[in-house]
């Protein structure tokens, strides 16, 4: 008889064709289509095959797949997403903080309205049963139900319609800020571009043979897991390379890689690298450089014992979307900058390309946050984009931090919106939708206000003299329409346009190719 136990990370399942994943993990074998909806909106499956990740709770398409389990329980992405939809129920915007203290207040304003009510008509009438019937219209008619809901209904509509176009909102108040966005900042890799670099093109100094220099790039970035090292790598593969042994390798924050190779100190790294060892470019790498640099491509340098010996062209494929965001955004009235570590040259290319208003290039990781707070400085409200470790600071500086769901842990947990689709067109529908919840809250505000406002004074008598009297049947008729209109109201927030037009005519960069 088979032992049942708790599955733990590390174990190895058969997920059935049409079961439903039991945890978070990585396919080992096999292939299928997986349905993610519940987890990413996207109706359409998601091809898994070895060495993709999937999701516990989504569903198993035709095929069968053993997934080595990594995480259980509170750790799988199911239940982080809980936990931040319970963070943001708990949350309160600042209109409803307002609504919540309004509806208090009318409270008090009714029972002083019943008081008054109550002391005029048994001046003018003396005490009798037209007393309590005008006391009692009062009350029903000032019943703070509409007030009450007018921001919880939109709220709970806006959260419903976040999700489904896949915005996962942390903090209320910031869904409610994005509105009042001035400018926007995206990280470039990754968010504005696909984030998968090829190399391009190579130049080397005198005496270097290419080979030998990208074999021995490929060996200082044989430890590393950076996207550029990746790049390197495979570029050595494609030319069926050996990469020599490195040894003492470590990886310096924000500029590149080092290591020991045959007795070499040798280092790869971009434009901060060679200010950090004080290295010169020669004029044929420096032409090298500033060509790649106008056709929007990375370089990367190898420096072999303090001597600059070569130098790779890297390039990133703008993602489509991003000519939609930015034109989008300017279309709201938003200021668009880009935040990247890469080069001048290579950072106002893509800039150039996408209509981005403001660059911040060459920026350290430690920095991200200045520059989020350089904009501050000016008087404006600023998101940041980001996906990555680096960006966590940034994106809690920023007064609404949205992050990639792709991204690291951390930039999840430093941010005040997760995009779930990984999609930067979400940034424009955020906005968007902050802007048509927010008209909504003020419509219901002045809407079950101003029924209170004009409705107690009708309840309390102030039309008798012309012979208008609410009976209490009327005011609770006229109590419960004011809750509908609202209610009503509240439910147009579902028919919001949120869809981005097409940009005809828009060509994004070709995506890299390896050297072969």
């Amino acid at each position: 008889m088979l032992e049942r136990r708790a599955l733990s990370a590390g174990d190895l399942v058969l997920v059935r064709p049409g079961a439903s994943v039991p945890a978070d993990g990585v396919v080992e074998e096999g292939g299928s289509d997986v349905n993610e909806s519940m987890i990413t909106g996207e109706s359409k499956p998601v091809s898994k095959e070895p060495g993709d990740e999937v999701i516990g709770g989504t569903i198993n398409g035709d095929g069968s797949l053993r997934v080595r389990v990594g995480a259980t329980g509170e750790e799988t992405t199911l239940a982080g997403i809980m936990r931040l939809v319970e963070e943001a129920q708990q949350s309160k915007s600042k209109t409803q903080v307002l609504a919540d203290r309004a509806a208090g207040w009318l409270f008090y304003v009714a029972l002083g309205a019943a008081v008054v009510t109550a002391i005029a008509w048994t001046v003018a009438v003396s005490f009798d049963v037209t007393v309590i019937e005008r006391v009692v219209t009062v009350l029903v008619i000032a019943c703070p139900h509409a007030l009450g809901l007018a921001i919880p209904l939109v709220v709970a509509i806006n959260t419903s319609l976040a999700a489904r176009n896949g915005m996962l909102v942390r903090d209320r108040i910031a869904m409610e800020d994005a509105r009042k966005l001035d400018a926007i900042i995206f990280d470039k890799t990754g968010t504005l571009t696909e984030g998968e670099h090829g190399v391009v093109d190579m130049a080397t100094v005198d005496g270097v043979d290419e080979d030998n220099a990208l074999a021995l790039a490929a060996a200082v970035e044989s430890d590393s897991e950076h996207m550029i090292a990746r790049a390197i790598r495979e570029a050595a593969g494609e030319r069926d390379l050996s990469a020599p042994d490195a040894s003492s390798f470590e990886a310096i924050k924000g500029r590149g890689v080092r290591a020991n190779v045959d007795g070499n100190e040798v280092y790869v790294g971009g434009p901060n690298l060679l200010s950090q060892l004080d290295s010169e470019v020669p004029g044929h790498l420096q032409r090298f450089a500033d060509d790649a640099g106008e056709n929007a491509q990375t370089v990367v340098y190898l420096v072999r014992d303090g001597e600059l010996i070569a130098a790779f062209a890297m390039a990133d494929v703008i993602r489509e979307e991003s000519f939609r965001v930015v034109d989008a955004l300017h279309d709201l009235g938003i200021e668009v900058a880009m935040l990247t570590g890469d080069s001048q040259d290579v950072a106002n290319a893509v800039a150039d390309e996408l209509g981005i208003d403001t660059v911040f290039a060459e920026v350290l990781p430690e920095d991200k946050d200045k520059k989020v707070q350089e904009l501050q400085d000016q008087g404006k409200l600023v998101g940041m984009v980001g996906d990555g470790v680096n960006d966590a600071p940034a994106l809690t500086r920023a007064d609404v931090g949205i992050a990639i769901g792709s991204g690291t842990d951390v930039a999840v947990q430093s941010a005040d919106v997760i995009l779930v689709q990984n999609n930067p067109m979400d940034v424009v529908r955020l906005v968007k939708l902050s802007k048509a919840s927010y008209r909504k809250m003020q419509e219901n505000i002045v809407w079950a206000a101003g029924y209170n406002i004009f409705a107690i004074p009708l309840a309390a008598g102030v039309l008798a003299p012309i012979g208008i009297l609410l009976s209490p049947a009327v005011g609770a008729l006229l109590m419960s329409l004011s809750t509908v209109i609202v209610a009503i109201n509240a439910q147009l927030l579902r028919r919001v346009d949120l869809s981005i037009p097409e940009l005809p005519g828009v060509t994004p960069s070709t995506s890299a190719q390896t050297v072969d």
